[in-house]
């Protein structure tokens, strides 16, 4: 029962994973437990610790002390430890990645990107944490008046992070909040808890204080309840789906706590008329079936010209088939299985509401193995606008393709739903990519190319989508209280 890494070997050891507080691995006092289930077997492969209200009571006080002791360190001294960590995630990757696989499912590969990931983003925060600067006002009345703006962090944050990326969900996280001196609270994910703690070894062995990083796990409704409420907690940061975020957006506007929302998304894919066809194909492939399409900025609605429809259809499909789908630890595996079984079913139904609507498979459709979750990779043609899966973020490996007749009609479906996180397009004209620009309403658009989220660059979304930025160095304004000092010299 201790969070230890494994050894790298083809059948790594998963380890249980207790709670971090105050700079301690602890039980429940009550020894309660959450069963972890392995996405590829179903079986069980371990539990993670359950925190009740005693562990809640000790993880908030033990982040107001780390948040005194953080906050009174220097820029340079908390970047020191912030590239320690990065470094030593770095050298861990291979077993982190192994443990992040066993419970997420993710293949290997990916598991490793996700970790090196998360170890550059880490070393960004730091670097940007030294260009925090307030400034120096000249005076409109005397010469002798001082008045300076000054930047302080906010205080102890509450992180909420999902299974889908259980590092680099937190590392946006944790990266501006220790990069500003702010302490931070963790509710990580319980069905991928290993990683998430794996993650915080790295900081604890890099010299972190005590309770600058905490890491609980347990009741969702009963931890954000308590976190959001609480008045040591002064922002809310949460990632997520839209219905959940809107819930902890008004508990969190009650108590006047600031608030960071990186809610669901629904990416349009728009194939203009003179796209590369050969490069469309190939990039939405990747990009859709990334992580077993669980990326809140998936590809999921195909909206491509009328003209290129039949053979953008058509090679989509082969490509989608020749995917190897498998465990994620097996070599060559392409895709892994989805993260629970609810994926799966909503898999199903989405994709029996479509052909219901007169839509026609392509390609999956069915799952693939006697045991675990796995999914088919999924293509659909002409799914009705009506379609669920053209109205709800399916979260998942299924794709839905429509065709349209001119740009206005793409950029009309692209903007009809209420998400606005990410989109995508293909065109070879710089006139069709400027107006794509100007008009589709996201928070991320890439062109011609996969999704490249980097660490310099705002993640975030429009709308139902949410609000905040986790990248950039407008990730940091989130962490800061700006304040006007005026001193007169007497």
């Amino acid at each position: 029962m201790s969070t230890v890494l494994p050894p790298s070997s083809s059948s790594p050891a998963y380890p249980d994973t207790r709670l971090l507080i105050a700079g301690e691995w602890r039980h429940a006092r009550d020894g309660r437990t959450i069963p972890v289930l392995n996405p590829a077997s179903g079986q069980p492969i371990g539990c993670v610790s359950h925190a009740g209200q005693p562990e809640l009571d000790d993880a908030v006080r033990a982040a107001a002390q780390g948040f005194d002791v953080w906050r009174s360190m220097t820029p340079v001294e908390r970047s020191r430890i912030m590239r320690r960590a990065a470094g030593l995630l770095r050298e861990r990757a291979d077993a982190v990645a192994a443990i992040l696989t066993q419970e997420q499912g993710k293949p290997l590969a990916e598991a490793r990107i996700e970790t090196l990931t998360g170890a550059d983003i880490i070393e960004w925060f730091a670097d940007e944490g030294l260009r925090v600067y307030g400034r120096i006002v000249p005076s409109r009345v005397s010469a002798s008046l001082r008045q300076m703006v000054l930047k302080d962090p906010v205080g102890p944050v509450a992180a909420f992070t999902p299974w889908n990326f259980p590092i680099n969900q937190i590392v946006r996280k944790v990266g501006a909040a220790l990069a500003t001196g702010c302490s931070m609270l963790i509710k990580g994910p319980e069905e991928t808890p290993a990683a998430p703690a794996a993650l915080m070894q790295a900081f604890l062995d890099a010299g972190l204080p005590p309770g600058v990083l905490g890491l609980i796990y347990g009741n969702p409704a009963e931890i954000s309840s308590y976190l959001i409420a609480h008045p040591i907690i002064r922002k809310i940061t949460f990632t997520g789906s839209t219905a959940v975020g809107k819930q902890l957006a008004g508990m969190a506007g009650q108590h006047m706590k600031r608030v960071t929302m990186e809610l669901g998304g629904h990416a349009p894919v728009i194939v203009a008329a003179d796209a590369d066809l050969e490069l469309a194909v190939k990039t939405s492939v990747a990009a859709k079936f990334r992580n077993a399409g669980q990326v809140c900025i998936s590809p999921t609605r195909f909206l491509v010209h009328k003209s290129l429809i039949g053979d953008y259809s058509a090679a989509l499909a082969e490509a989608t088939k020749r995917l190897k789908v498998d465990d994620g630890l097996l070599e060559g595996t392409q895709m892994g299985p989805l993260a629970n079984t609810r994926r799966v079913a909503a898999m199903k139904e989405l994709t029996a509401d479509a052909i219901a609507r007169g839509s026609t498979l392509l390609a999956g459709g069915e799952c693939t193995h006697p045991a675990g979750n796995f999914w088919a990779p999924t293509i659909l043609s002409n799914v009705p606008v009506e379609a669920r899966m053209f109205n709800e973020e399916p979260f998942g490996p299924i794709a839905g393709i429509q065709s349209f007749d001119n740009l206005e009609d793409a950029i009309r479906e692209a903007n009809r739903l209420s998400y606005g996180l990410a989109g995508y397009a293909f065109t070879r004209s710089l006139r069709t990519a400027d107006i794509l620009t100007r008009t589709v309403e996201v928070g991320m658009l890439w062109v011609n190319m996969p999704a490249i989220p980097s660490a310099e660059l705002p993640f975030g979304g429009l709308k139902d989508s949410g609000y905040g930025t986790e990248g950039g160095p407008e990730a940091l304004d989130a962490y800061l209280n700006v304040r006007s000092v005026a001193v007169m010299n007497a």
